[in-house]
């Protein structure tokens, strides 16, 4: 196969369903935000129905899943609730959803430990630690006020977590209604990632670990401001492609399912290295993080998209710092400047 295929000519409307396979029903709900929707995943279990990432937690997206409830469960209850990673879009109904039904919630460690961190946030104001990574990063003033004033969003999208979870691991297989699912972790869009493998029926919960037209965000944040994702993200694609068949059918959190899991591995590996060669080709001279978003985005840097904008080109710029192709020095004023060695 030299080239992702998908499966399906339609989708769900909002809100809405469809049926995939025996057993695995695609909902796809809607988001507030320029990438306008997520597919959830309601996989058929004995006597119920597994849910897999839940939506933002607001008024409608509780709405549309009662809907939900009464028309396509059909009155049958969630067995379990499981949350790919901890980004709001996947997780931020699932605390709702697993008290609904007194439920167990299924996460990585990983990713339950920083969601639990992140909601802690809410409410405070930014943290110096914040502030100085912003400044290193060559933000302007305004800009870090802008940063202060947005500090804590993520906990507005994503409700309450229960007090415990249910750890998912890397091999760990589970059975729904006679089928099961290995779960296969992949890294660097996010710490511990579960995707959720299928093997008999060739099937594939890709989350945002892969996904059919864009590339997942990989960034560096201020919690970790040394790590290297864009390595774990590299990592990530040899494990996939050495643990996925090629014509598994990927069920992706955005966009359309598709078969060509390891062309589309290929893909994303070939525009992350081309980022990198432009970052080399442009680094002679010292630049600031602010400096390279022309070489890494086609679209304009705003407030709306600034945050993830850096923390992508510190993820590119710390990978060549580690394998010996850009240096970095911070000035008398905590802004780091990197370029080429």
């Amino acid at each position: 196969m030299d080239a992702i295929r998908y499966e399906l000519a339609t989708r769900p409307g909002k809100g809405e369903t469809m049926r995939i396979a025996d057993g695995v029903t695609w909902l796809r709900m809607p988001l507030p935000f320029s990438l306008d929707h997520i597919n959830l995943w309601l996989l058929r279990d004995d006597g119920g129905w597994v849910i897999v990432d839940t939506g933002i937690d607001t008024k409608t997206t509780r709405k549309l899943w009662r809907e939900v409830f009464d028309n396509d469960m059909r009155g049958d209850p969630a067995t379990h609730v499981i949350a790919t990673h901890l980004h709001p879009d996947h997780v931020g109904c699932a605390g709702w959803l697993a008290r609904e039904f007194d439920v167990d919630l299924w996460l990585t460690r990983e990713e339950y430990l920083l969601c639990r961190l992140l909601i802690g946030d809410t409410g405070k104001p930014a943290p110096e630690e914040g502030v100085a990574f912003y400044r290193a990063a060559g933000f302007d003033d305004e800009q870090i006020a802008t940063y202060r004033e947005n500090f804590g969003l993520f906990g507005r999208f994503v409700g309450a977590l229960p007090n415990a979870h249910r750890r998912m691991k890397d091999g760990d297989v589970q059975s729904f209604a006679g089928h099961e699912w290995e779960v296969v972790i992949g890294r660097g869009h996010s710490p511990e990632h579960a995707c959720l493998l299928d093997a008999e029926r060739n099937v594939l919960i890709s989350g945002d670990q892969i996904l059919p037209t864009i590339s997942p965000n990989v960034s560096v944040w201020p919690t970790e401001p040394l790590a290297n994702p864009l390595q774990d993200f590299f990592d990530s694609i040899d494990t996939l492609e050495a643990r996925l068949p090629e014509d598994v059918l990927v069920l992706p959190a955005h966009g359309k399912p598709f078969r060509g899991a390891h062309v589309r591995l290929e893909q994303l590996r070939r525009e992350h290295a081309g980022k990198l060669e432009s970052l080399l080709e442009n680094g002679k001279e010292p630049r600031r993080v602010v400096d390279v978003f022309p070489d890494l985005f086609g679209a304009a840097i705003n407030d709306g998209n600034r945050i993830m904008a850096t923390g992508e080109a510190l993820a590119h710029l710390h990978y060549l710092c580690d394998t010996g192709d850009m240096t970095a020095q911070r000035d008398d004023d905590g802004v780091t400047w990197f370029r080429r060695a």
